[in-house]
């Protein structure tokens, strides 16, 4: 019962706190997690054990799922094109993994991800400032209209 509690706890704090970080931190982190995954179903294969490998190949393709829904193809249509088309490549290949058993397709989408992820986690201090700060207006602006709306809605 307490453990309920406390994962339930856990979940909407992990949540909480997802809503409020700096998206450059969110997507380096599901970019190492999706690296952690397709290591750790590689691994998997390589040992015979076919429940890990299902799990974390199904885990590495939520994440990536994930990303595509977040893309913003109104900032820069053919960046948000690229990346979709890169993500639906990766999905792709852990599809393959999954029916052949085999770590040649995960091996490809590692391929295809690695200058993604260097890319990102290489981008200078000051395009990551400039980003936050959009997004701070982005969000002051969201506030105004929905405090506007609010003081409308309640005449």
């Amino acid at each position: 019962m307490y453990g309920r509690k406390l994962n339930a706890y856990r979940q909407t704090n992990l949540q909480a706190e997802i809503s409020v970080a700096d998206p450059y931190i969110v997507t380096k982190m599901l970019y190492q997690g999706v690296f952690e995954r397709l290591a750790q179903a590689k691994g998997a294969i390589m040992r015979g054990d076919l429940a890990t490998k299902a799990k974390k190949l199904a885990t590495a393709s939520t994440i990536l799922e994930n990303l595509k829904s977040t893309l913003d193809f109104s900032i820069n249509k053919d960046l948000a094109q690229s990346l979709y088309d890169i993500y639906s490549y990766m999905l792709d290949k852990i599809a393959d993994a999954t029916i052949e058993v085999s770590c040649k397709p995960i091996d490809e989408a590692v391929k295809i991800f690695m200058p993604i992820k260097q890319a990102w986690d290489s981008l200078p201090m000051s395009a990551r400032q400039e980003a936050n700060e959009r997004r701070t207006e982005e969000q002051r602006q969201d506030q105004q209209f929905r405090d506007g709306a609010m003081t409308k809605g309640s005449i």
